[in-house]
Order: C-alpha cells, then sequence, then structure tokens
C-alpha cells in the first residue's frame, strides 16, 4: 500500500539550514540560487509539519503543492498522425 504524500516547498534564508530541513521530511530537491527546498511528507502529518517549520526564524514561506489535486486523466489522448508517422520511423 503506497501512503499519500504531499510536497512542500520551503523558502529559507540560508543554505546551511537545509540539515534542519532534512529531518521533517523526504528532501527532493533544494536551490542555491533561489533559496528554496522542496520536500515530501505523509498526507497525514502535513500541517503538523507545515507548523513545526514555520517556527523556525530562517524559513520564510511554506507553501503546498498542488500535484495530487491535479487531474492527469487527459480526455483528448489522441496522436497526431503526422507525429504518429514520425514515430514509426525511428526519428
Amino acid at each position: 500500500m503506497r501512503m499519500k504524500r504531499q510536497g512542500l516547498i520551503i523558502w529559507f534564508q540560508h543554505m546551511k539550514n537545509i540539515k534542519q530541513i532534512k529531518r521533517y521530511g523526504h528532501l527532493i530537491y533544494a536551490s542555491k540560487k533561489l533559496k528554496y527546498a522542496v520536500i515530501y511528507v505523509d498526507h497525514s502529518e502535513l500541517q503538523d509539519v507545515e507548523y513545526k517549520l514555520l517556527k523556525h526564524s530562517f524559513i520564510s514561506k511554506v507553501d503546498r503543492s498542488y500535484k495530487p489535486f491535479v487531474e492527469t486523466n487527459y480526455e483528448n489522448a489522441k496522436p497526431d498522425k503526422a507525429k504518429q508517422y514520425d514515430y514509426k520511423m525511428g526519428i
């Protein structure tokens, strides 16, 4: 059984604080230039982790990922005839 998880985007002030952010979830990505990190957290613990992260002085903002709520089943999934020919050619 897969656990339902959701991503959190954490905006921070210094890269040295990544070690503390790692403790709250599974770190996926950290940007040095824009100073944000993406972590995944179990859906049941989401509010608790978000509240604990906002208590830290080095964290400026925490955003939730909308990926679990976006529909990924597309209605018009017919391939284009021209593209279908290119796929057969191996291009």
